[in-house]
């Protein structure tokens, strides 16, 4: 209904609003008379959609106070520049303006407040990796992470899967996590130990998600070469609503019963 509206830079948006305050343009708002504020080639759609609210039971100030609302709006979210950020594993070029993985999930680890989620394929050297995620696990109470990770069945092994969910989890514990720190609840995804190579799958997203707002997407895993020597890329993002959709991507596989806890 507001199509052509919405596609209006906030200038002309501006002058609508004003000429409405005005009384310089009334209902019914025509395309001759936006003509004086808009290009001809503009001016019929966007009067066809103010004449459709004003149709609709809004008055002309109050059409002039949704445009207004809606210039505001524009300029309160954050550009483009602001909430999406290139970050990369790897050489540096001369002109590289990227930020490194490596900084980048220290800096949403040591940011917690409230919960995190981690989701990786192979983990090497997590207790350097994971070392600022322990530490403030240790520093907040209440801090809530989980972690998504692939368990794998070598080739041909038979052994049952509940025992190389144990394996896992004590090798974790041990070897991929810094000592006397809390532990996250990490959960598995158990298609990955079928027998049945024809039904084997494996856990291979690579992401963070902090506080339900940040949001980081990468090729890298949680290793020491990934973060710090690989060429890797990946996207952080700043998005209330990408990280509730992500959490709750997860939420939903634990939900259905698709995934299942390790420790």
């Amino acid at each position: 209904m507001t199509e052509h509206l919405l596609q209006l830079p906030d200038r002309d948006l501006r002058d609508i609003a004003d000429a409405i305050r005005a009384n310089r343009l009334t209902a019914p708002v025509t395309a001759v008379g936006l003509q004086r504020l808009l290009a001809p080639s503009v001016a019929g759609p966007v009067a066809g959609d103010l004449q459709q609210l004003i149709q609709n039971g809004f008055a002309p100030q109050h059409v002039a106070t949704v445009l207004e609302l809606l210039i505001k709006d524009r300029n309160q979210r954050p550009s483009l520049k602001e909430s999406l950020e290139l970050v990369t594993t790897g050489p540096e070029a001369n002109d590289a303006t990227s930020r490194d993985t490596s900084v980048v999930v220290r800096e949403l680890f040591v940011h917690a407040e409230k919960s995190v989620l981690v989701a990786g394929y192979a983990v090497y050297q997590g207790q350097r990796v994971f070392r600022a995620l322990a530490d403030r696990m240790q520093q907040v109470q209440g801090l809530r992470v989980r972690m998504f990770l692939d368990i794998q069945r070598a080739y041909g092994d038979t052994t049952l899967a509940s025992l190389i969910v144990r394996r896992f989890a004590e090798r974790f514990r041990t070897e991929q996590w810094p000592a006397d720190r809390p532990l996250p609840d990490v959960y598995y995804d158990p298609r990955s130990l079928n027998v049945d190579m024809e039904r084997r799958a494996c856990l291979h997203a690579k992401c963070v998600v902090v506080d339900r707002q940040h949001v980081f997407a990468s090729s890298a895993n949680f290793t020491e070469a990934a973060q710090e020597r690989n060429i890797e890329v990946g996207l952080l993002v700043r998005s209330r609503r990408l990280a509730e959709q992500l959490t709750n991507h997860f939420d939903a596989l634990l939900g259905a019963g698709l995934l299942e806890q390790a420790f």
